[in-house]
């Protein structure tokens, strides 16, 4: 636990700021302007972020930051795997905000040193990032900024339950290096389909990430970049990441839902191949590539979500008092034989 200056418990009598009609705790006039304080600090930072946030200026044609980022959310062509669910990301950690709104009004305000040591890394990342060229270096201290900001205002019980949606904000930056991944994922799922697709009896074979059926209507099917399932990998990882911070009970477990994330998006990604591949089966190549092709991300998504929920409902379950019913089950088969 980090040392703590306690700058004093609200109590009763101070006046109240914010009232229970909007079902929000009691702020006192400290804790008030304390938050404005640091939103204020928080603002500025945002300003120099947009002047001085970007050392690669030529890329965007601006030295902002968030310039840098929302061009590769909205761009699915130039800087490789789709990143447009960034856009969502914000909205979902303002969500998280306000879902823990009570908890964070009603944890113990206290001024922590540790978070003096957290801004000053922050910057120290940040000028890092501006040196190198690497945007992605400041908009990650930008987060740390976010983070360390409350934890010195208002202490470690405040800040740990920022730790969640602070992180979050980790899928907004654009990790266009791992765009290196795209043609050893293109030949696991290449591999993969085709395998599956065997055992289901459909007879194709692979070249590379190419896969071909000489029976089924002579198709032939590149997996290119964008079916290689990195997109689907970065969308599955922050799809899962929310859903396992609010469905798993404990620490562990919201771990190991989240990096199980990462085979779920490769078992649904596989599914979509193997779904062209039965519907150039049935309709031929023409229909399958042309038509369904455009539509079948969707088939992705429902598998691998499918998944996700299923695992979580594992990961969730009580399996002694499973066993237990399965124990008192067996006994009561045993008697009802007995007695007959």
């Amino acid at each position: 636990m980090p040392d703590v200056v306690n700058s004093g418990a609200a109590t009763p009598s101070k006046p109240a700021i914010l009232s229970e009609r909007w079902r929000l705790a009691l702020l006192d006039r400290e804790q008030v302007l304390r938050l404005g304080f640091m939103s204020a600090i928080i603002g500025l930072l945002f300003v120099l972020f947009h002047l001085m946030g970007n050392a690669v200026e030529h890329n965007v044609g601006s030295r902002s930051a968030f310039a840098w980022m929302t061009a590769r959310w909205s761009d699915k062509i130039s800087y490789g795997a789709d990143y447009s669910h960034g856009w969502l990301i914000p909205l979902f950690s303002l969500a998280v905000l306000w879902y823990r709104r009570r908890e964070l009004i009603m944890a113990p305000k206290e001024f922590c040193q540790w978070g003096l040591a957290v801004i000053v890394l922050a910057l120290m990342i940040h000028w890092l990032g501006v040196k190198i060229q690497q945007t992605r270096l400041s908009l990650f201290a930008l987060i740390l900024l976010m983070w360390g900001l409350p934890l010195y205002f208002f202490g470690w019980r405040t800040a740990r339950l920022l730790i969640f949606p602070a992180a979050y904000l980790i899928f907004c930056i654009p990790l266009t290096f791992l765009d290196t991944l795209s043609f050893p994922l293109r030949i696991f799922a290449t591999s993969l389909s085709t395998h599956v697709a065997n055992a289901l009896g459909l007879g194709v074979y692979n070249s590379g990430s190419q896969i071909i059926a000489d029976a089924a209507g002579g198709l032939k099917f590149d997996v290119a970049d964008p079916c290689s399932g990195l997109r689907s990998l970065l969308a599955m990882l922050a799809v899962t990441a929310g859903y396992a911070y609010f469905t798993q009970k404990t620490l562990l477990k919201q771990w190991v839902l989240f990096l199980v994330g990462i085979p779920l998006a490769l078992a649904g990604n596989s599914a979509r191949i193997i779904s062209i591949i039965i519907a150039a089966a049935a309709f031929g190549e023409k229909a399958a590539l042309k038509i369904y092709h455009d539509y079948s991300g969707y088939i992705m998504f429902i598998v691998a979500v499918g998944l996700m929920v299923g695992v979580g409902a594992l990961l969730n379950m009580d399996y002694r008092k499973q066993w237990q019913r399965f124990r008192g089950w067996v006994l009561t088969k045993e008697g009802t034989a007995a007695g007959s």
